[in-house]
């Protein structure tokens, strides 16, 4: 059955795609669950940040059901309502407050990559598999995703792998600047969870600060949004957080944060 499953541990929401019989491959349903998912997360106080991943140990996502599309975008209002689930998709974790990460292990794919490069940092097993069909597929893939592409890996490697369509290993993604570290697939657990919880331990408002600045680089100088910026980092000096920051500073412990 493909579904998209939540849980919450301590300070860290997870969003699991679930479709193992076809390597996580993503549904039409699933595309528009995602939102929702990420917007309850992003509005629980007790939440600090959001992790992505698959299900199994085969794959992070193959991309999206293509046994789907004759009837999913099979005419142009259909696939006007399924384009519209992806990019809404792709959107939340870009849109949302808080730090976004994906746990990527095995296959990572199409839809998959392309969601992968929504999230705010990427952790890889040595064992992920990364490819964009889309030429493969006669696709064609929006500015705002390019973009996202290009943001990261720069146009030359963007238009490679689009250009290609080839597969790359976890070295590549590395090298490439895709993901952030690649770990052996045995430490791949405990060395994510150690990384989650050394972000779920910060300040909440400055990481919040920090994403939405981040934001704004990749955005046309006419749409950033610098007055509100600006009132994000007012509010990080204002809070009790930074007071906390301080005293455990000078009193030589670790600080206590509340997000306020």
């Amino acid at each position: 059955m493909a579904e998209l499953i939540t849980r919450k541990e301590n300070a860290v929401g997870w969003v699991i795609f679930s479709n193992p019989s076809k390597f996580n491959a993503v549904s039409q349903d699933m595309w528009m669950a995602l939102p929702k998912a990420i917007a309850g997360f992003d509005a629980d106080p007790e939440v600090r940040l959001i992790v992505i991943t698959g299900d199994g140990e085969k794959a992070f996502i193959s991309g999206a059901d293509i046994s789907q599309f004759e009837k999913a975008r099979g005419s142009a209002e259909a696939q006007e309502i399924y384009n519209r689930a992806v990019v809404d998709a792709y959107e939340a974790p870009v849109r949302c407050s808080k730090p976004v990460l994906a746990k990527i292990r095995g296959i990572c794919m199409g839809g998959g990559l392309g969601l992968a490069a929504a999230c705010d940092v990427r952790i890889a097993a040595a064992d992920a598999v990364f490819r964009m069909p889309a030429g493969r597929l006669g696709l064609g893939y929006n500015y705002t995703g390019i973009n996202r592409f290009v943001q990261i890996l720069g146009a030359a490697n963007t238009a490679d792998i689009f250009f290609s369509a080839r597969k790359f290993d976890a070295a590549d993604a590395l090298g490439m600047g895709f993901v952030n570290r690649v770990v052996p697939v045995a430490d791949l657990d405990r060395e994510f969870a150690a990384y989650a919880g050394m972000l779920a331990e910060n300040a909440p408002l400055t990481l919040a600060a920090a994403k939405f600045a981040i934001r704004q680089t990749g955005t046309d100088p006419a749409a950033r949004e610098m007055e509100k910026l600006t009132r994000m980092i007012e509010t990080c000096f204002n809070s009790e957080d930074y007071r906390e920051g301080q005293r455990a500073f000078m009193e030589k412990r670790k600080p206590h944060f509340q997000g306020k």
